[in-house]
């Protein structure tokens, strides 16, 4: 590995720029991606969305201290931003900085990473192979050489499909002009598509809950907007939150607005629907499952989450989970499956390590399919993946983070899961094995 390369940073958004300013007080020299016209450029797409989480869970520190030496002052941490504020209070203002920007390249998507000279099947030489990145950029593709990767590029280009099956539904491509994925602008530039409409919304996230408080406001100016709410589960106990017992207050008062909601019949549920059909009709389309038909609609929000984008990492040898799509040690974390409550224990480069050395997935798309991710777990991340590649393992196995408790588990499993030390226990076995290589870097523009 060519010590003198930079480390590589797939993704402009919060999480990646807090690498880079990890990387840049450590002395290494990043090089950031961002296939969007600006940093951030993900979020502009939910940007008229309030988050749950306030300032003080939305700012990492290292960033924040390069911020505030250049006189940058920080929003109250106890506000909580929605989107924009995000953007034009913290992600524009970190990306402007001299010592961020200088390493940033706009309209770059990189497009496949592999280790120079070598296929995922080589293993002579492997481990001393520099990453090759192949980019887009608006003068055609280059291949960039990097001492190490660091993705977090995150998930919000690839959605889930709204069919039960991982896969769409039938007729759901076909019909792509009635479906929208994420969370639609209803109350402005998208208001003439849901008013006075039937609309339907699928999931049980709070995606989900925050495009059906957007369009129960709507109904409230356009009195024949109709909505409905699609969920696969039988149960709303746990899809609600934990209420008042949840340490993120806004997060949840959200599930209990929209159990109010319900209550007042503003919104029509359907449970236990798992949709393996979507049929267009003379009056609208129709959401099939199995033998049920839905009412008749006019549009359909599809709210189900996100997954991860891997084949640009398909040349790399990757250690992932097969049920979530996550770092193999961090997936018994966070699994639905088997780690039932939102609250995920903090984590870092021992649980995000890959066999190939030097490769790190990080933010959302460190998660995979599992939901409950914070920008705060990302910051943490980042902290201990930078730590561990300036070869400060002390640094980076220690944590520094406490998370807020989501104040609620499935019946079946004891709160106490989410805390004790034996969710930990394969990622704990994997400190042992976790090489302490040391990286250092020069300055590398986008040139």
């Amino acid at each position: 590995m060519d010590i003198k390369l930079p480390i590589a940073i797939i993704g402009a958004g919060p999480v990646g720029l807090a690498a880079a300013c990890h990387l840049i007080a450590r002395g290494l020299t990043p090089l950031i991606f961002e296939a969007g016209p600006s940093a951030g450029a993900s979020i502009e797409n939910w940007a008229h969305v309030r988050m749950f989480s306030p300032w003080g869970f939305n700012i990492d520190k290292q960033a924040a201290s390069l911020l505030t030496a250049q006189g940058w002052v920080a929003p109250a941490g106890d506000d909580y931003p929605t989107g924009r504020e995000l953007l034009d209070e913290y992600v524009y203002p970190l990306a402007a900085l001299p010592s961020v920007n200088r390493y940033l390249c706009l309209n770059t998507e990189v497009l496949a990473v592999t280790r120079f000279g070598q296929d995922v099947m080589k293993t002579k030489n492997r481990a001393t192979a520099s990453f090759l990145l192949r980019v887009r950029t608006p003068e055609g593709e280059k291949d960039v050489l990097a001492s190490a990767v660091i993705d977090a590029s995150g998930t919000f280009r690839s959605p889930n499909w709204m069919g039960a099956h991982g896969i769409p539904a039938l007729g759901e491509k076909d019909l792509a002009e009635r479906i929208t994925y994420g969370i639609p602008e209803v109350l402005r530039s998208e208001r003439q598509r849901y008013a006075n409409r039937r609309v339907m919304v699928v999931g049980s996230g709070h995606s989900a809950f925050n495009v059906l408080l957007d369009l129960t406001r709507l109904a409230l100016q356009e009195p024949g907007t109709k909505i409905f709410w699609v969920i696969r589960g039988a149960s709303l106990d746990r899809i609600l939150g934990g209420g008042a017992n949840d340490e993120l207050e806004e997060r949840g008062k959200l599930g209990q607005r929209i159990r109010q909601l319900l209550s007042d019949g503003g919104i029509e549920l359907f449970t236990n629907i798992a949709i393996d059909r979507i049929v267009a009709t003379d009056n609208g389309v129709v959401v099939e499952a199995g033998d049920q038909a839905l009412p008749v609609v006019d549009e359909v929000v599809v709210a189900t989450g996100f997954r991860p984008k891997l084949e640009l990492l398909s040349e790399l040898r990757l250690a992932l989970d097969s049920v979530t799509q996550s770092p193999i040690h961090l997936a018994p974390l966070i699994d639905p499956n088997e780690h039932s409550c939102g609250t995920v224990r903090p984590h870092g480069a021992v649980e995000l390590a890959h066999p190939d050395e030097g490769i790190f997935i990080v933010g959302m798309k460190s998660y995979g399919r599992a939901p409950t991710f914070l920008l705060l777990t990302g910051y943490e991340q980042v902290r201990s993946v930078v730590a561990a590649l300036a070869g400060d393992w002390d640094a980076a196995k220690r944590v520094e983070l406490v998370l807020p408790e989501t104040g609620v588990c499935s019946p079946q499993f004891d709160d106490s899961d989410c805390r004790e030390p034996s969710c930990c226990t394969d990622a704990a076995k994997a400190a042992e094995a976790v090489p302490t290589s040391t990286s250092t870097s020069t300055r590398s523009g986008c040139s």
